[in-house]
């Protein structure tokens, strides 16, 4: 830490927390990627998770994505551990670089060793990126403020049991930022999502999306026995590509905090446990079919589609 900065005790105390692992012997995990399928179509959940039928889904957005959230993520570590001119001298853009080409090699292995991109889309998200990253760091006092805060951590994990009926599902997540304001006893979730041109209003009304950080709220709550409503949410969305515009610049960054109130909480929690007694019962999945559910979205980007001996389904 910096001189002078005591670290506080219940940002201690959650670093040093080491949740319960889960036992596969008798238990299935779940998350909130689950969740998601499930409710746009049962069917795609069943082959994948029930029934074992694991494709490859990866894309360049996905290598992007991870690429992007570690390097923002050692640049909050050193900042608040050290300081934000130590952070600044860190090469992130190099580091950009490095972990988008190894990210890439572990997908191509994953995808049998064939390409699902091109060298000059690869050239393309990396520019993006590195643009991103810029803005970042010229913008950040404006999201990450030092004073009174601390960083809890980044990709701190969260395992709980939400059924209590279910001893034997449970659900595990990571947070990407965990923030402590110790004036107001209060955290900070936070959630970082990147995005072709950010988000617009139908986005940021899908409750599917808003339901991850709803639940990680609940659950962080649940975890380390702090009260709900001394845990603040927010998506921080960096937009690839930004319009231009001949009176303003149209920032990189984004953020958005979505109501988490007693309403959106309970309506979150009842998703989550109508997926739960759907799917499970207490020796494992249940024996059922899951029917799909087809549209233009979902079948477009579906990984069955052209597999009629698992989903017939046409669109």
């Amino acid at each position: 830490m910096a001189k002078n900065k005591k670290l506080p005790q219940i940002v201690k105390d959650i670093r040093a927390f080491k949740p319960d692992e889960i036992n596969y012997a008798y238990q299935k995990n779940i998350s909130f990627s689950q969740l998601s399928m499930y409710r746009s179509c049962p069917h795609k959940w069943a082959l994948q998770y029930k029934d074992g039928h694991k494709l490859f889904s990866s894309s360049i957005h996905t290598v992007f994505g991870t690429a992007l959230h570690h390097v923002i993520q050692h640049y909050l570590d050193v900042m608040y551990e050290k300081s934000a001119a130590e952070a600044d001298r860190e090469d992130i853009i190099e580091m950009f670089e490095d972990t988008l080409r190894e990210e890439y090699r572990v997908q191509y292995k994953k995808n049998n060793n064939s390409h699902f991109s091109s060298s000059e889309e690869l050239r393309e998200f990396f520019e993006d990126g590195v643009e991103i990253i810029k803005n970042f760091k010229k913008k950040k006092s404006g999201y990450f403020n030092k004073k009174d805060w601390y960083l809890v951590g980044c990709e701190l994990p969260v395992i709980v049991t939400p059924n209590k009926r279910y001893s034997n599902v449970v659900y595990l997540g990571y947070l990407d930022i965990v923030m402590y304001h110790e004036p107001t006893q209060t955290f900070k979730i936070i959630d970082i999502k990147t995005s072709t041109r950010g988000w617009n209003d139908k986005v940021k009304k899908d409750e599917d999306k808003q339901f991850q950080l709803i639940l990680y709220k609940k659950f962080f709550s649940e975890q380390f026995n702090i009260p709900i409503e001394n845990i603040d949410i927010e998506f921080f969305i960096v937009k690839r590509k930004v319009y231009d515009h001949p009176d303003y610049i149209i920032p990189r960054i984004q953020t958005f905090t979505p109501a988490s109130g007693k309403v959106k909480l309970n309506k979150a929690d009842k998703a989550l446990n109508e997926f739960i007694e759907a799917t499970f019962d207490r020796d494992g999945f249940k024996d059922k079919s899951h029917t799909p559910t087809p549209s233009k979205w979902n079948c477009t980007f579906c990984p069955f589609k052209d597999n009629p001996e698992l989903c017939g389904v046409s669109q």
